[in-house]
């Protein structure tokens, strides 16, 4: 089933990655009263992870390519937990975003806008959500950023 996110993807040369699997004892997706609440996605550019600490190894431009991969994976699970019908989504709700960072780094929120702005390209007016931005000292396997997301269906 092609939807008008499929379409918008095709539309920016965006490809939605295959579904990682879990790295620990957890699972991608929950249901929850018609909300998915989607776990931690980190960023994978061809296939390599997108490690680093902004501020300090990384630059504002990388950490945003990698805040935008992380919300390819978010999508990508939400895809593979309904089934390919991303129709069914009714709203982003509100995304967490995690930004491995320097003591000094302060520009989290622009970090953050590499995912934010993907899901209102992909979703329109739906993917408009609250969000947090936040400045961390490390995260799993060394990545740059990591993402998770609240989202309503039908």
């Amino acid at each position: 089933m092609t939807t008008h996110v499929d379409r918008k993807l095709e539309e920016l040369g965006l490809t939605l990655p295959e579904a990682a699997a879990p790295v620990a004892a957890y699972i991608p997706v929950v249901e929850a009263n018609g909300l998915l609440h989607v776990s931690g996605q980190i960023p994978f550019k061809d296939g390599v992870l997108m490690t680093g600490r902004l501020g300090e190894d990384r630059d504002l431009a990388f950490g945003t390519e990698a805040a935008q991969r992380c919300a390819l994976m978010l999508v990508a699970q939400i895809k593979k937990y309904l089934d390919g019908d991303l129709s069914r989504v009714e709203r982003i709700v509100k995304l967490g975003v995690f930004v491995n960072s320097a003591a000094d780094f302060t520009d989290q929120p622009k970090v953050a806008n590499g995912a934010s702005e993907l899901m209102q390209a992909l979703f329109g007016d739906a993917g408009r959500h609250a969000r947090s931005a936040v400045g961390v000292p490390a995260l799993p396997l060394g990545v740059a950023v990591e993402v998770d997301a609240v989202v309503q269906i039908r």
